[in-house]
């Protein structure tokens, strides 16, 4: 029996179902104009960013149980950036390694995930409904954020995903975010960061360098963002584009605490934590949208380029505004 769609949604999720629904469509389109009649319509990959605390987890969930329950009926697949983290131990070593990049000491940059395992996911999904792939059943990775007093852990087992799939979400806070030029890197390190102390950057320690060794792990994440056929935005309102980011996160890991018995993070801790990402969204967060350039006057746009949606919240994650890109 299928799952009855949630009856209360937030008001974000009709705008993303109707897109999901439009690009679904449309993909589907595409294979079946193709010749031959051995062609498998691969699951539509959608890619769904929004910095911490901004809901996008919630409403990805939400988004699954919406499509999956009638009169959609459709199979989903949801798969987090957080549960691509490296195990513990791997992630001290990274911090180990790099005992001068702040960037690094603990989980969120990019270098702190799992790239090949990432990678074989991806295109496992991407083929996931072949027919000369039968029985692949796929374990999807999860990772748990409140073990080692909120350093994280993956866990030995995650959810199977089984063939066929027609959605594939894949949800993150640096999802779809692109390097930059070490000229244009050097320009925003020395601009102030919008509603933050004009020293932000130097205050909390992030040397020039280490965010040219984040930009230079990013490249390894565009492989992933190739194989998307859409995109999902959640975004703060532009004239608070970071501040908000710390009093969700920190709703996040309150929540958390009052239903796992109080293990995670104090209050300074998510601070510290937050603190780590905001150079992220200064540096790479508008390659969502620009793409980025992979050499000097060659500009690449993203695969989801005129297949995105963007819905920016506000400082209670009403919807302000939607529109596409």
């Amino acid at each position: 029996m299928a799952k009855e769609a949630p009856s209360d949604v937030p008001e974000a999720i009709p705008h993303m179902e109707s897109h999901i629904l439009k690009e679904l469509a449309a993909h589907r389109a595409k294979y079946s104009d193709r010749s031959g009649g051995n062609t498998f319509v691969p699951p539509l990959i959608v890619g769904v960013q929004g910095p911490q605390g901004s809901g996008k987890t919630f409403l990805t969930s939400i988004l699954r149980d919406v499509l999956q329950a009638p009169p959609h009926n459709l199979s989903v697949a949801v798969l987090s950036l957080d549960d691509l983290y490296l195990p513990h131990d791997d992630l001290i070593n990274v911090a180990a390694s790099h005992p001068s990049n702040a960037l690094l000491k603990g989980r969120g940059q990019p270098g702190t995930h799992d790239v090949p395992l990432g990678t074989e996911l991806l295109n496992k999904l991407k083929r996931i409904n072949d027919p000369s792939a039968a029985g692949l059943d796929l374990e999807l990775p999860s990772f748990d954020k409140s073990a080692f007093d909120g350093e994280g852990d993956r866990v030995p087992h995650g959810p199977m995903v089984r063939p066929p799939i027609d959605v594939v979400l894949f949800e993150g806070w640096c999802v779809g975010f692109y390097p930059i030029s070490r000229e244009e890197l050097e320009r925003r390190y020395a601009q102030p960061v919008k509603g933050l102390e004009d020293d932000f950057l130097q205050r909390k320690g992030y040397r020039l360098e280490d965010v040219l060794e984040i930009n230079e792990r990013l490249k390894d994440y565009v492989s992933w963002w190739n194989l998307f056929d859409a995109f999902i935005q959640i975004r703060p309102p532009d004239n608070h584009p970071y501040t908000y980011i710390y009093k969700w996160r920190l709703q996040q890991e309150h929540h958390m605490k009052a239903r796992n018995g109080g293990k995670g993070m104090s209050d300074e801790q998510v601070e510290r934590f937050v603190d780590r990402y905001i150079p992220g969204y200064v540096f790479f967060g508008d390659g969502v949208v620009e793409g980025y350039e992979e050499a000097p006057g060659k500009k690449v746009t993203p695969p989801w380029s005129g297949h995105g949606l963007r819905i920016q919240i506000g400082e209670t994650r009403e919807v302000v505004e939607v529109s596409k890109f």
